[in-house]
């Protein structure tokens, strides 16, 4: 008796997350579309910018960007050695 039981509150309560999950879903979705219509308003069609790049007026800054490159450490260390021995100092 006692497993009848737990096979009803078991069905019953993933019925409720289904459906929460079900209902998430939809609101994401509707959530996403308004965004993007939003989106698509400001910038133009295909058009999307990071927040970082529009000044309070919304248009885009025209200031210099730090870019940051990544190489590997054999690249690093010939560098590195480079300089070295570009710099005369042999007195090792």
């Amino acid at each position: 008796m006692i497993q009848v039981l737990y096979i009803i509150a078991f069905t019953a309560l993933s019925i409720l997350a289904v459906s929460n999950l079900i209902r998430s879903m939809m609101a994401l979705s509707k959530n996403e579309s308004t965004n993007r219509s939003l989106s698509n308003r400001r910038f133009g069609k295909g058009r999307s910018f990071h927040p970082e790049l529009i000044d309070a007026n919304g248009n885009i800054t025209q200031e210099p960007l730090l870019v940051m490159r990544s190489f590997a450490v054999d690249d690093a260390r010939a560098r590195l050695d480079a300089l070295y021995e570009a710099s005369g100092n042999s007195e090792i």
